[in-house]
């Protein structure tokens, strides 16, 4: 179809148009305004944020009242973009990133109520004549790119308020151009903020291909994406940054970029896939059967199931299809439980509902034996754990809470250090050194070597067996974790050591448990009882259990009491065995037996075989499982060592002493 021609454009006009493409940059504003609502050849669709889109917010800033992470201030008008009203540097990196715009074009599409769209162009027009380019990092530029693009799907491509008009709609292109180059040239380095500047560039070249520079930025967009996804994520799939709330994000982006290629027909290269796919498998096993995800590391406890949905639109698999239905729809996943050598991250689940419970009942665990990971979002917390069972989490990482180090307390440093991880705190230090230089807290020392000596996953029994040395402390602490027919966990913490240390086993409950925890003990055991779970302990003379006041955060910038477990030990080496067992209804009774044959507790610190009896009172029944750890590790090869025959034996007999099965691993 032929442009046509208008009559001269204004001196302004002329020059802004210089950033199109013949023949568009002859075109007049309004020739070009009209082009862009009625064109039909370019593909794209907006990705909201659920939680910057959501309509209260929305309604609120039609009065100026801007919330962000839980914190509302109402902002004059015209806006004062340099001004930040919070302490939380956060708050204005949001103002910024122009979440906000898409919700402003989903309203306006859903209401046609032109104050949305007379709202996005009061505060477009005032942010493009006021900020600088360089005022925030360039991922906030990246991000802000996104948005307004996606905004300018509602409020252009779909419909056409008479507030948009060609002089504003002229000034927003120069100004959208004018980012995308200055982004060009000040990409990040690495990592996640790489990934979404380089995804912006991608999406304005596809849905401007008028601009000049649109064909360049796809071919260098395109082919730095490929690099950024290498370097990315891992060999199994994890992101390099070892969070979990960012590792889906990465993906988020990813995903998006492959369906607009998609959409376009656009090439991308098989190595793409592949790493997307991968990414997708560590997804699909870290959901919780809640459809949530745990916050190991900085970030956020949310669902990222439609992320699922799309990989099995992109690339099939009915095992993705399964879970980002909770069972619904699809096949389960051929595994049960499964481990992520490279990203040292291990997944112990019951099952997928796909026997004789529901796909939410199930039992989850999710092992970290990882690498602090790359960047500045690693949390001190080698060898923590969290668990999950019949639709709740049980034992939970307590998330990031917020990046502010400002203030009486630093929660930033609180949140992040190894005291308020599930794992065990060693003369109230930190697993690696985390001190105030430059205005912050950071990471000054080597982090903790690392091992995974073992890892095993058959039908009724799974393993694992983790090591960690600090550089912090002379202490080796080793972790063994059985999962026990799918029930229920035995976790075995041994401490080792020259001389006398403090030692300080943390499990930190969910917000539920709040009030709702109670300590009973009997001659051998014991027993912490909070909703749907038991931690039970052989009594040992020098235990000293406490329930302290804790925190835990699901989302940024929001916090929630909730107790924290504290079993205390000192001497030089020491040991906890605590039975982890959840339950859906009646409370069971859990008792724990050491032989004084195995020389109780002593025996796992040696070499010798040891045992734990279990016994287990449930709805009338009574059982007992017999634990023997008969061996250490051996090797077997490149990466994780398994176990040979007979090194661990789990059996269990009614109160008959009937036999009602037997595993061995």
């Amino acid at each position: 179809m032929l442009l046509a021609v208008n009559q001269p454009a204004p001196a302004q006009d002329t020059d802004r148009r210089r950033i199109f493409a013949a023949p568009y940059r002859e075109l007049t504003g309004e020739a070009l305004l009209r082009h862009f609502q009625t064109r039909t050849a370019i593909q794209y669709f907006p990705v909201p944020d659920a939680v910057e889109t959501a309509r209260p917010k929305i309604d609120g800033m039609l009065q100026n009242r801007f919330e962000f992470n839980g914190e509302c201030h109402r902002l004059p008008s015209p806006t004062l973009w340099l001004d930040n009203p919070s302490q939380d540097r956060e708050w204005l990196i949001l103002l910024h990133k122009f979440y906000y715009s898409v919700g402003l074009g989903m309203a306006y599409h859903e209401t046609n109520e032109s104050d949305y769209a007379e709202k996005w162009v009061e505060l477009t027009k005032s942010w493009l004549e006021t900020v600088p380019n360089d005022f925030l990092p360039s991922d906030v530029a990246g991000r802000r790119i996104q948005n307004w693009i996606f905004a300018h799907h509602y409020f252009v491509s779909t419909r056409q308020p008479s507030c948009v008009t060609p002089d504003f709609y002229l000034a927003f292109l120069e100004s959208l151009h004018n980012q995308i180059s200055y982004l060009r040239d000040h990409l990040t380095p690495t990592r996640n903020h790489r990934t979404l500047e380089l995804c912006a560039i991608f999406l304005a070249s596809v849905v401007f291909p008028e601009f000049v520079d649109a064909a360049e930025w796809l071919t260098s967009s395109r082919d730095e994406l490929v690099k950024n996804i290498q370097s990315d994520l891992l060999p199994d799939g994890i992101h390099c940054e070892q969070s979990t709330d960012y590792h889906h994000l990465v993906l988020k982006n990813y995903l998006w970029v492959r369906r607009l290629a998609l959409l376009n027909r656009i090439e991308m290269p098989g190595e793409f896939d592949a790493l997307v796919k991968k990414a997708l498998e560590f997804s699909l096993y870290s959901h919780r059967p809640d459809g949530t995800i745990p916050s190991l590391s900085d970030g956020d406890s949310r669902c990222f199931l439609d992320l699922l949905q799309q990989g099995y639109e992109l690339y099939g698999g009915k095992d993705l299809l399964y879970v980002a239905s909770r069972g619904m729809k699809g096949q389960p996943p051929a595994e049960r439980s499964k481990g992520f050598d490279t990203g040292g991250y291990y997944i112990l689940r019951s099952g997928w509902g796909d026997r004789d419970e529901s796909y939410e009942d199930e039992r989850h665990l999710i092992f970290d034996c990882g690498p602090l990971g790359a960047g500045n979002h690693g949390h001190l917390d080698l060898l923590s754990f969290e668990a999950s069972a019949y639709g709740k989490p049980l034992i939970l990482d307590p998330g990031r809470y917020t990046y502010d180090e400002s203030g009486p307390v630093n929660w930033r440093a609180m949140f992040r250090g190894t005291a308020y991880h599930n794992t065990v705190l060693v003369d109230k230090r930190n697993q690696t050194s985390y001190q105030w230089r430059k205005g912050r807290f950071r990471i000054s020392g080597p982090e903790p070597e690392r091992k995974l000596a073992a890892f095993a996953s058959q039908p009724g029994l799974d393993y694992l067996h983790g090591i960690a040395r600090s550089h912090e402390y002379p202490v080796i602490h080793e972790r063994k974790i059985v999962f026990v027919n799918g029930e229920y966990w035995v976790i075995v913490d041994l401490l080792k050591a020259q001389e006398p240390h403090e030692y300080d086993l943390l499990f930190h409950l969910s917000p539920q448990a709040q009030g709702r925890i109670w300590v009973g003990t009997s001659h051998d055991t014991l027993s912490i009882h909070s909703p749907q779970l038991i931690l039970a302990q052989p009594f040992v003379p020098n235990l000293q259990p406490s329930i302290e006041e804790g925190f835990v955060s699901l989302s940024y910038g929001e916090k929630h009491r909730a107790p924290i477990v504290r079993l205390n030990q000192r001497d030089s080496c020491a040991c906890f065995l605590t039975v982890v067992y959840p339950y859906k209804d009646n409370t069971p009774t859990i008792s724990i037996d050491m032989p004084e044959s195995h020389e109780g507790l002593q025996g796992f610190l040696s070499a010798e075989p040891a045992m734990a009896r279990i016994a287990i009172m449930r709805d009338g029944r009574r059982f007992h499982d017999e634990l023997l750890f008969t061996g250490q590790a051996v090797p077997d090869g490149g990466g994780p060592e398994t176990l040979a025959a007979g090194h661990l034996r789990v059996s269990r007999r009614d109160q008959d002493s009937r036999v009602l099965f037997q595993y061995q691993a």
